[in-house]
């Protein structure tokens, strides 16, 4: 059974004790609801990085709620805005991944004889640790999983991927630095489907040394997969770096357009006091978040539950 070392609450920590602390402090008590309650509230969940649009969104919500319901004090806006939360966020979490809800087993197998997964994201977001961590999870699961540097544009990714692979008891095909990233996901391919490998993860690059579009180069590794698995890659995971904030739903919209993301790894989710990031992530791009980074360690992950994400926030 897959354990993890840093629960979802333990990785909110500074997001629960920053902006959502302030939040959880002005809506504690009997305190009367007035407008200058609903324009402090706005301004703190703006600042945890829940974006403009997404708290207007929020707050206008549960305004009209409590009007409605003549919701006369703070417990009861508080309340409010925790269901709203959840409901925006439950709102993009859509077909559920096999992955961790429930772990691969054999009651639960994977939907594919070889399940391939895509990872796209750029350079410095944690892409290399984040795709270890789900290695982590299929190896402790039993499954015979696969990982393949495809970002050979940086030589230090390939050289990581395989430390981490040792790690975690995962085999890593590489090529040399420079090579064609369809070669070496070509080669990964047709080494799992002959060994009869479960699980195959795609590293991508997050940046080229060339003029060739990045986007165009994900594309290209994409058909490379289609062509030689029907119906892969079975998922494509977008990892994102938490505490880069709003700034990583521009790369999140870019990547989307490429390659059809399917789920959010939102990492470095320990580092930041602006986890509210998440909201915006479900509102502006509908796109379901799987994981959640919470630590450093190999298996600091956890899978995203919207009930458990709320209730931390205001635990």
């Amino acid at each position: 059974m897959f354990r993890r070392s840093r629960p979802l609450e333990q990785g909110l920590t500074w997001t629960r004790q920053s902006f959502f602390g302030k939040i959880a402090g002005l809506l504690t008590g009997t305190g009367q609801v007035t407008d200058g309650l609903w324009s402090e509230l706005e301004r703190l969940l703006i600042q945890a990085d829940v974006g403009v649009s997404t708290t207007v969104e929020l707050v206008e919500k549960v305004r009209a709620r409590a009007a409605r319901e003549k919701i006369r004090d703070t417990a009861g806006v508080k309340q409010a805005l925790q269901e709203a939360m959840l409901e925006l966020l439950q709102g993009a979490a859509i077909s559920p991944s096999p992955i961790l809800y429930p772990v691969p087993s054999a009651s639960h197998p994977l939907p594919a004889p070889l399940y391939v997964i895509l990872v796209v994201g750029v350079n410095g977001v944690g892409k290399t640790t984040s795709i270890a961590k789900l290695a982590n999870i299929y190896r402790r699961a039993g499954l015979d999983t696969v990982v393949a540097a495809a970002d050979t544009f940086r030589a230090a990714a390939i050289e990581q991927l395989q430390v981490w692979g040792q790690r975690v008891g995962a085999t890593v095909i590489a090529h040399q630095p420079g090579a064609d990233p369809g070669a070496v996901v070509f080669d990964a391919l047709q080494s799992c489907l002959a060994r009869k490998a479960q699980v195959l993860i795609i590293d991508t690059a997050g940046r080229l040394h060339t003029k060739y579009s990045l986007m165009e180069e994900l594309k290209k590794v994409k058909r490379v997969i289609a062509k030689q698995v029907p119906g892969a890659p079975h998922e494509v995971i977008l990892v994102i770096d938490a505490t880069t904030g709003q700034n990583a739903l521009a790369q999140a919209r870019q990547f989307t357009q490429a390659v059809e993301v399917s789920g959010i790894f939102l990492a470095k989710l320990d580092g930041t006091a602006r986890g509210g990031m998440a909201f915006a992530i479900a509102r502006e791009l509908g796109i379901p978040i799987r994981y959640v980074g919470t630590g450093e360690a190999v298996d600091d992950v956890a899978g995203f539950d919207p009930q458990e994400f709320v209730r931390a926030l205001f635990a």
